[in-house]
């Protein structure tokens, strides 16, 4: 699965770092949109396996990640390509929005 929980002091080596697209999951333990995108982000991620991330970021422990981000409302998924944010969804969304997205920053990727 390609799944990772990401911190302040892995966020560059692993988000900025990655030879893959990544969708970098924003969410906190006390939301209740958070918790209902994270089985969809679990099932992407195992669909996309070796050509995608998924890093979650607990917004509550992770302060300098989410402000370096411009995160301001969570959930946030921010898709990173080569070290650069390509794309924002800002609240839950269904699966299929999320998968569009995620094809987009793949053919984004490829090009």
């Amino acid at each position: 699965m390609s799944t990772v929980q990401v911190t302040d002091a892995t966020f560059d080596d692993v988000v900025l770092g990655s030879s893959v697209p990544v969708v970098v999951d924003y969410w906190a333990t006390w939301c209740a949109p958070c918790r209902q995108v994270a089985p969809l982000l679990d099932q992407l991620s195992q669909e996309y396996d070796g050509r995608l991330l998924v890093a979650k970021v607990d917004a509550d422990s992770n302060p300098l990640a989410v402000s370096r981000a411009g995160v301001v409302s969570i959930p946030t998924l921010s898709f990173v390509v080569d070290g650069q944010v390509v794309d924002t969804i800002i609240g839950a969304r269904p699966k299929p929005e999320i998968a569009a997205a995620i094809e987009a920053v793949l053919a984004k990727a490829a090009r």
